[in-house]
């Protein structure tokens, strides 16, 4: 899956400036930290869709009365 089409065009975006991070210098360590971190914005962006979708859900069940 190429994921690369789907992602932001702007050079100076941050998404865009850490897919192009050289990952050769960084250590063993600093990696694991990395997908650490990752992983964290992950479950973050993934908890804010929920609260946008149950947000959605409930003012479209409010306005539906």
């Amino acid at each position: 899956m190429d994921m690369e089409g789907d992602l932001p065009r702007k050079a100076d975006d941050p998404l865009a400036q850490l897919l192009r991070q050289d990952l050769g210098p960084l250590s063993v360590a600093e990696l694991e930290a990395r997908v650490a971190a990752l992983e964290g914005e992950i479950a973050r962006t993934r908890s804010k869709i929920e609260s946008a979708v149950n947000h959605k859900a409930s003012a479209e069940a409010l306005f539906k009365r």
